[in-house]
């Protein structure tokens, strides 16, 4: 035989036996510890409100304590100082005073989100905007540290008016008196002009300057786009602000305040989100949305140059905030598999600070999952992009149950950031499948409108391609697959339950809209400026477009639900009002199915409080556990109601 083809049946041979070995050590699932929900939701939540006046110590927002509350931290890092100690209502920092060491900060009624303003100084804590059922929103520092602004809605619930407040005897004065449903959008350091947008949909919007001492409106855009107000340059001579106007994303514009002329300053492949000053005009910070991902850029204003920050690990710097005088810099930096962390840092030394470990320290890193970005086709081949989570134990030979998860809003979107939920979920052994179906924003005006009078069929059916896709993943057992969201994604767990009862095995529904008539005649007087444009998304319940808001309202159809299925609501949300899950869980019931209803009474649209936190989604797991995981092949209704109801009380 020829010595070569001898050699070359041996390298074969060799190489088919690594490749057997290769294969077997990929099919054996990676052996990690499971943790439980406490352990999770013991990462610790915590973000920096900014410096001190002389930068020695920075303010910090934590849930340490079990809800949020303030604390200091020096600027290097070290030990936390406990600023306010409430164990009933969250405490959200604000920031220091410019000029000495009292401190903003807000709170609202256990999540009704009426936000009150308050000030804390050496005598105590002094509540600023004291009016019952008045809501109050910080609208920024003036330039010279002697003021604060703010939105209110003291004079009329519907419309938020904007104010000043004097930081030496706290008195106000109304700056702008808003009666035509007007959203601000900042306004100059000289006071002379306020940016003010006017909704025409969920993407467009009409952008004005008012000129505070003739009281004209200019109109910025010159057609139906989407608009942004961003920022005034520190001279007050031009104004930054993002349009998608001729094109799919939105890019950075200048208008000049002197002769009305435009410039385009930056285009990118997707939206610019965000862009500002540093106070001085020293730097230009923006912040871009890259496939879910947030990039920053820092540039030097005189210079042009790139401002070059430090990689830490990896991840990605998700905001920033300069101090007073702009030598310093703080820095929210984390990943898909990594919780966020506040870090200091020096532009002069280059020298970064960590303030925080937000990470369980029962919890090795090395056990968390990070995001994959995935598209898929679906039913009328539009690409969906999602983000996809698999567990590290998950292998062809050891399949796991999934779950397609659903963002709220609409026009929200899935993205490539911590979730302690996700990774309990996916520890424990469940595929997520995070879609961002057509109506989502980030992938262009044209997907973000998709969905428009919509809800409830083509973006329904996107989610329904996403659970088909994973039934041809190897890792995923396609008999268990569930759907989960809130909010919006709530609505379109509910939606899949009832409009497609067959394709999903159960349901995981976390305060969702059930009833779009209900709900868009209810919604929080403070939102009167979007209520039109919201109407032009959803449709307005009080016309003919009632017919179809109520045909696609998984409420009057609860006969059609099959499934079991877990709801989560708080007592106290304002957007989602308690009677929707109440009314869904009754209805569900009636058809002898398992149900089960997590209600808190001290919790809004959102669950803030640790403790409650474990309950809601330690429940969540112990559902699906029965119902996906463990599941037979299909539920028996059997006339018999399983259902079980958990109310906490705050």
């Amino acid at each position: 035989m020829n010595k070569l083809i001898v050699l070359s049946l041996c390298a074969l041979l060799l190489f088919s036996c690594k490749e057997e070995k290769k294969e077997d050590v990929a099919q054996q699932p990676i052996k990690i510890e499971q943790y439980s929900i406490e352990q999770f939701m013991d990462n610790e939540n915590a973000f920096s409100n900014g410096f001190s006046a002389d930068k020695s110590k920075v303010l910090m927002t934590s849930n340490r304590s079990g809800i949020y509350n303030m604390y200091t931290v020096p600027v290097g890092g070290g030990e936390f100082t406990p600023v306010t100690a409430s164990d009933s209502s969250s405490v959200f920092g604000i920031s220091y005073f410019p000029e000495d060491d009292r401190i903003l900060f807000r709170m609202d009624g256990n999540g009704d989100e009426i936000f009150k303003l308050f000030v804390k100084d050496d005598s105590g804590i002094k509540i600023l905007t004291p009016e019952k059922n008045v809501r109050a929103l910080f609208r920024g520092w003036a330039k010279d540290g002697k003021s604060f602004f703010y939105g209110s809605n003291e004079r009329d619930p519907k419309f938020m008016d904007h104010y000043e407040m004097d930081i030496t005897n706290f008195e106000s004065k109304m700056i702008y008196k808003n009666e035509d449903g007007m959203g601000f959008g900042g306004m100059s350091a000289d006071r002379n002009y306020i940016a003010l947008t006017k909704p025409i949909n969920t993407n467009d919007n009409d952008l004005y300057l008012l000129n505070t001492k003739t009281n004209e409106k200019i109109k910025v855009n010159d057609s139906i786009s989407g608009n942004s107000p961003q920022d005034f340059s520190p001279d007050d001579k031009v104004f930054y602000y993002t349009t998608d106007d001729s094109s799919e994303f939105s890019y950075l514009m200048k208008y000049n305040l002197e002769d009305g002329s435009k410039e385009k300053v930056v285009e990118k492949k997707w939206d610019i989100s965000s862009f500002y000053f540093t106070r001085n005009g020293k730097y230009q910070v923006m912040f871009t949305n890259e496939d879910a991902k947030t990039i920053m850029a820092v540039h030097d204003v005189a210079t042009g140059n790139p401002v070059e920050f430090p990689q830490i690990n990896n991840q990605q710097i998700n905001s920033a905030s300069f101090s007073r005088d702009e030598s310093m810099a703080l820095l929210r930096v984390g990943g898909s598999n990594t919780p966020v962390n506040s870090y200091s840092y020096d532009l002069s030394t280059k020298k970064y600070n960590q303030l925080t470990d937000v990470l369980n320290k029962d919890i090795d890193a090395e056990h968390l999952v990070s995001a994959e970005v995935v598209r898929y086709k679906s039913f009328d081949g539009l690409e969906i992009p999602a983000i996809y989570y698999k567990p590290k134990q998950a292998t062809a030979d050891n399949k796991v149950p999934a779950l397609v998860w659903v963002h709220g809003g609409p026009g929200g979107q899935s993205r490539q950031g911590f979730s302690s939920t996700i990774q309990y979920l996916v520890n424990h052994g469940y595929a997520i499948l995070a879609v961002n179906n057509r109506g989502s924003s980030g992938y262009g005006k044209t997907f973000y409108k998709m969905d428009d009078q919509n809800h409830g069929d083509k973006d329904l059916k996107d989610c329904i391609a996403g659970k088909d896709w994973l039934k041809t993943q190897e890792i995923i057992d396609p008999t268990k697959i569930g759907i989960i969201g809130g909010s919006y994604g709530g609505y379109m767990t509910m939606a899949a339950l009832t409009y497609a009862p067959d394709d999903f095995e159960v349901g995981v529904n976390i305060f969702g809209v059930t009833n779009w008539l209900r709900t868009l005649k209810s919604i929080p007087p403070w939102w009167e400026s979007f209520k039109d444009a919201l109407y032009t998304e959803m449709g307005d319940p009080n016309t003919a477009d009632s017919v179809r808001l109520r045909k696609i309202s998984p409420l009057f159809h609860t006969e059609k639900v099959k499934k079991p299925l877990i709801v989560l609501q708080g007592a106290q949300d304002p957007r989602v009002l308690k009677v929707e899950s109440d009314e869904i869980v009754e209805g569900v019931r009636k058809n002898g199915i398992p149900v089960e209803y997590v209600l808190f009474e001290d919790e809004g649209h959102g669950f803030v409080k640790k403790e409650n936190q474990i309950e809601a989604y330690g429940r969540v797991l112990k559902f699906l556990d029965t119902y996906l995981k463990g599941k037979d092949s299909e539920v028996i209704n059997d006339g018999a109601t399983k259902s079980t109801e958990i109310e906490k009380e705050s």
